[in-house]
């Protein structure tokens, strides 16, 4: 293990995984099992959260979620049903109009056909590019989280700030950038990647962990 890790931060992290290791395996199958069994409409529900979230706090995002659902409006609304639903998320006009636009993405005569979509592309790495390149306002972030909340991210590292704030900590990476475009984004994500191999917790399992460490809860 490279001297630059903080042997400390590392035995913290290795006990929290100890404490939760069996909670984080069921939310992972939990997130199989979307992918497995839920409808197309609930994929696509998965995917306007991970839309939402950029400078948001999760739980408000995905309230608004649900509350779009419940009204009825997420695949069929218009911009201003969408953004009525929006409570407590940032930048809500710019997101509304990413979900309208999104979703006509994904429609095949009216219906959503994520899944067909996705089943096109081989490896996670190549949904993700592809997301990244045609949904706009998702970028590595959004894309490898809403992969990892449909059971599909299992090498993918979703680096928030949560995340990039634990591997500074650690001493796996020297501090959190300024920005994060696709090709840091990469080098970041081997870094998180390789590190996971070394202390012997899974990408997927590894990013939950550290999100624990900071919010105290294993959320989506």
């Amino acid at each position: 293990m490279p001297n630059s890790y903080n042997k400390e931060k590392i035995e913290e992290v290795l006990e929290i995984y100890s404490s939760i290791k069996d909670g984080i395996e069921a939310r992972l199958n939990e997130f199989s099992e979307i992918w497995e069994n839920e409808t197309d409409e609930n994929l696509f529900s998965e995917l306007a959260f991970c839309l939402l979230t950029p400078q948001s706090k999760a739980k408000m995002c995905w309230g608004s979620i649900c509350t779009l659902k419940e009204k009825d409006v997420l695949i069929d609304g218009s911009e201003e049903d969408v953004l009525d639903c929006l409570y407590g998320v940032r930048f809500k006009y710019k997101k509304a109009k990413y979900i309208v636009e999104v979703r006509e993405l994904f429609k095949v005569n009216g219906k959503i056909a994520l899944r067909k979509e996705i089943k096109k592309y081989q490896s996670p790495f190549e949904i993700r590019e592809w997301l990244v390149e045609n949904v706009k306002g998702m970028g590595h972030k959004e894309a490898s989280h809403f992969l990892r909340n449909i059971g599909k991210g299992g090498d993918l590292a979703i680096l928030d700030r949560h995340i990039l704030k634990n591997l500074v900590l650690i001493g796996a990476i020297e501090k959190i950038p300024d920005s994060i475009p696709p090709k840091k984004y990469l080098e970041i994500e081997n870094i998180a990647r390789e590190f996971s191999k070394e202390i012997g917790i899974p990408l997927d399992h590894l990013d939950i962990v550290l999100w624990y460490k900071e919010t105290k809860e294993i959320f989506k």
